[in-house]
């Protein structure tokens, strides 16, 4: 790389201002650069007004080396960004005619009439290169000034994300502005808070001139990553620090790189050929929906159970209706049935279950409102633990689904962590991590 460029985001919508669509530009862009070596420097989200936008893409061109906008390049009257940053750079639009051309086929394709106002799009800034954009009708625009590289894309992600993959980082690879891969290494950690980590590392990081640590925080996780300034590769040292971390952290160690929990614990199953069932009532899914996010998650994911009402744990997971009004639904001993029911339902050799009051309403004086109890039936035994949280509805579901994700990461640990995907040794496990992405 051809020393660190200064990489700063414009985002425009007036919809992300009033928070109806989240700002996932910023997640994405910024997730594709930090695997190519880039740390996004800063993201500003500003209305559709010619004036905003001016201002502040004159304020990111004096000190960034790529500017990059997302949104704005539509058809209708609030579409502004091309306009702006054109006068801003005393660029002249052009009508570009193979542009407008595009658009024709593309409307022609879908069967559709093409209104007078697409015609917009087809105006570039007069030393601006076309991006094409194969999903939509607003093209990309690509505009070497001096030293400086300026990229437009258009707002809907569909349109975007492919245009930033396979057009966007290939010219910014030729140029030597980013890497193949990423400039640190992270260590993922679990049960342990942000201040404990530093406090206990720190007289290991000192040891280490000019070192960098970064922490962030997550629900039940601290992620915590160590790298070197400037574009010299010291990964070899990096994996030796990360390897006395990890064996300092024990248990709390959860992966090198970005894995989730359901990540650790599928590639844990699967190395070891064991199944897995779920019975949910408070966190309604949650946690089947999280292993079937992961791409194939069919080779130890059975199948779950959201047993939500009384009737559905007694018909759909054979609780006892004598157990419920002994102990009540949310309790440890139905939570050791559920999980028991969802094994024996499922013939899995694993199984989760989770009851508890997510509230706001409900609880008793025993257990009151965050209360929830999680079961695990295993080989080796079966058992629940109870937990009790203070926070909203939507956080305790979360917390719940960590926590149980967690304790049956410490089963699968316990129980043969000689055979563990998630501890390897760190060097093979950088292998897959740090592989090139050309």
């Amino acid at each position: 790389m051809i020393g660190p460029k200064k990489f700063m985001l414009i985002t425009l919508g007036e919809e992300l201002l009033l928070g109806l669509t989240r700002n996932g530009h910023l997640t994405y862009i910024g997730d594709q650069l930090r695997q190519r070596g880039v740390t996004l420097h800063s993201n500003y989200t500003i209305s559709d007004e010619g004036d905003d936008i001016l201002d502040q893409f004159r304020f990111c061109w004096d000190r960034a080396d790529i500017v990059i906008t997302t949104g704005g390049l539509g058809p209708t009257v609030d579409d502004r960004t091309k306009e702006a940053v054109a006068e801003a750079l005393g660029e002249t639009l052009v009508f570009d005619k193979r542009v407008l051309e595009t658009i024709e086929e593309r409307f022609a394709r879908l069967g559709k009439a093409m209104s007078a106002n697409n015609r917009k799009q087809a105006f570039r800034p007069e030393n601006a290169e076309v991006i094409p954009n194969d999903r939509g009708t607003a093209p990309g625009l690509w505009l070497n000034k001096g030293e400086k590289v300026l990229i437009m894309l258009p707002g809907p992600p569909n349109e975007l994300e492919p245009m930033f993959e396979n057009q966007v980082l290939p010219k910014l690879e030729a140029l030597k502005y980013i890497e193949d891969q990423e400039n640190y290494l992270q260590l993922r950690t679990i049960g342990v808070g942000e201040s404990q980590l530093e406090t206990d590392f720190q007289p290991l990081f000192d040891n280490y001139e000019n070192l960098q640590i970064a922490y962030c925080a997550h629900q039940g996780q601290v992620d915590f990553r160590i790298s070197y300034p400037g574009t010299e590769n010291r990964m070899d040292q990096l994996l030796e620090i990360a390897e006395i971390c990890k064996k300092q952290l024990g248990n709390q160690f959860l992966c090198l790189g970005h894995h989730s929990v359901s990540e650790v614990i599928s590639n844990m199953l699967k190395a070891r050929g064991k199944t897995l069932a779920l019975a949910e009532s408070c966190t309604g899914g949650l946690i089947s929906n999280t292993f079937t996010d992961i791409s194939g998650s069919s080779e130890f994911f059975l199948g779950g159970i959201v047993s939500y009402s009384i009737d559905a744990k007694q018909d759909l997971l054979d609780v006892p209706e004598g157990m419920i009004q002994q102990y009540t639904e949310v309790s440890q001993e139905v939570a050791v049935a559920m999980a028991s029911g969802a094994a024996e339902k499922f013939e899995s050799d694993y199984a989760l279950s989770i009851t508890g009051y997510a509230g706001p309403s409900g609880g008793t004086a025993e257990n009151p409102v965050g209360t929830v109890y999680i079961g695990l039936h295993s080989p080796r035994d079966i058992w629940a633990k109870r937990f009790q949280w203070k926070a909203s509805r939507a956080s305790i579901k979360v917390r719940a689904l960590n926590a149980a994700l967690d304790l049956l990461r410490n089963e699968l640990i316990a129980a043969n962590s000689a055979d563990d995907g998630a501890n390897q040794d760190l060097h093979k496990e950088a292998n897959n991590i740090l592989k090139s992405l050309s």
